[in-house]
């Protein structure tokens, strides 16, 4: 099963400029993110990224393709490196974030194998099942809702389905079990992308402000599996990667 991992790594960050460059353990963190690549067996690994910083740092470790700084998100900037590096439009490729140092390789891998064995599916992704009622109200978690081939309906920053009986009240109530939190890890095929970003934005993905809601908009297939291992917490702060090193370090 032969895939690219392209890993978007900008280095403007309103919470935490500089992000991938953060030091753990020894090494930055957008190092940790090809480790993983690396471990799932990706043929290629791409740094794709505009900022001169990052690209010095990622050249000593991986292949970099400097691209232009106005992206508005990680798809676009992939669909530059497809047309800089003349990527052919059959070849799977998995948007693996860049300040993602410990997602698992096993997701990777299944994301890639997800898209393989489904031709009719034009992007796959994963979720995770949501323990905690905090999530269901979080903004900041993304909630998924499939149908019954697994394909997702929509995703949104709400918490969806509405659960009339529990939260008609106003109350913040909900059962946890019956939500999805959706996990940004991305495959499709090359040529898939390029169609992707010669659409129009739609109002849906700048009002949730989710680039995956454009392909729903048009209508294209998103096969959404639920993980075969739950992803680590976020780095989204300088406290949140404090917390971690802590953590490592046994503290």
């Amino acid at each position: 099963m032969p895939f690219t991992v392209v890993i978007p790594a900008r280095y403007g960050s309103t919470r935490f400029p500089g992000k991938p460059l953060a030091d753990i353990q020894g090494k930055p963190m957008i190092q940790h993110v090809v480790d993983r690549a690396a471990e799932a067996g990706a043929d290629h690994i791409i740094v794709a990224t505009d900022d001169d910083r990052i690209a010095e740092v990622a050249s000593t470790f991986s292949d970099v393709c400097m691209t232009a700084q106005h992206h508005q998100s990680g798809t676009e900037r992939i669909a530059e490196v497809i047309s800089q590096r003349r990527i052919a439009a059959d070849t799977v490729v998995v948007n693996v974030q860049g300040d993602e140092p410990f997602v698992p390789a096993e997701n990777i891998r299944q994301v890639a194998r997800n898209l393989t064995e489904r031709p009719e599916t034009l992007m796959a992704t994963l979720a995770t099942r949501v323990h905690d009622i905090a999530e269901v109200f979080n903004p900041n978690t993304v909630k998924v809702l499939t149908n019954a081939s697994g394909n997702a309906i929509y995703f949104s920053r709400s918490a969806i389905p509405f659960d009339r009986e529990k939260m008609m009240s106003g109350n913040k109530e909900a059962d946890p079990s019956l939500y999805l939190r959706h996990i940004g890890l991305y495959a499709y095929r090359a040529g898939y992308v390029q169609q992707y970003v010669g659409y129009a934005p739609s109002a849906l993905e700048q009002i949730e402000s989710l680039e995956q809601l454009r392909a729903i908009w048009y209508g294209d297939v998103i096969h959404c599996d639920i993980a075969v291992k739950p992803p680590p917490v976020g780095i989204d702060t300088p406290d949140d990667l404090v917390t971690l090193n802590q953590t490592l370090a046994g503290v």
